[in-house]
């Protein structure tokens, strides 16, 4: 369960977003105002993590897909990844991270790929009860033949690139940025559609590594 306050944000995370896209590799679309197109989130056991893929344009841009973890304290060593610190009304100070490099999301991911668990139901609080959000896309698993998705473990290593690869201790994610591109993704894949995208694309994969695997 994704658990959303009614709150205000100072900076937004689009705001953020537009001071972060334009210097990443893998982005190919103009500076400016970021619009957001959709997105979709994934549940944090431990209830501690934020974790939201959002999807972004800017102008008549292509749609980019950034996955975004929300954490009450930075992770160690990984300010590359960091896009800012944001005040929350209900929360308190969020650190923002680009998702490729947070274990938690990596967890997610997996489970929702290998284990077809999807993505989260999203409840917003309004005062002492919680109201149902319908969901503003669709996604759904490729995993086939009841693999079940492995404990992710640690990030052993991040490639950036459309798409960024993560590797695990126990399995690599593909995550695509640009949902208009080709990708040639192996592996079991997770789609999406979204309002103005009436069929499926790929947003992200999935593959178990072999023992034998370097890291």
């Amino acid at each position: 369960m994704a658990l959303i306050h009614q709150a205000t944000l100072r900076p937004t995370k689009l705001e953020l977003l537009a001071a972060w896209l334009p210097g990443r590799d893998w982005y190919d679309g103009p500076a400016g105002e970021v619009l957001r197109v959709a997105s979709y989130r994934f549940d944090d056991p431990a209830g501690a993590v934020g974790i939201e893929t959002m999807l972004v344009r800017v102008g008549d841009g292509p749609v980019h897909q950034v996955p975004l973890t929300y954490r009450g304290a930075p992770l160690t060593d990984d300010e590359e990844r960091l896009l800012g610190t944001l005040e929350h009304s209900v929360l308190g100070r969020r650190w923002v991270y680009d998702g490729s490099g947070d274990p938690v999301y990596a967890a997610a991911l997996a489970g929702a790929i290998l284990g077809n668990t999807g993505q989260a139901e999203q409840f917003t609080r309004i005062g002492d009860r919680l109201e149902r959000r319908e969901p503003d896309m669709d996604v759904a698993g490729g995993a086939t033949g009841g693999t079940g998705a492995p404990a992710a473990g640690a990030i052993r290593r991040v490639t950036e690139g459309d798409p960024t690869l993560i590797v695990t201790d126990t399995v690599e994610l593909d995550v695509v940025r640009r949902l208009d591109a080709a990708t040639g993704l192996t592996g079991a894949v997770l789609s999406g559609s979204w309002p103005g995208q009436g069929t499926q694309v790929p947003l992200a994969a999935a593959r178990l590594r072999s023992a034998t695997t370097p890291g």
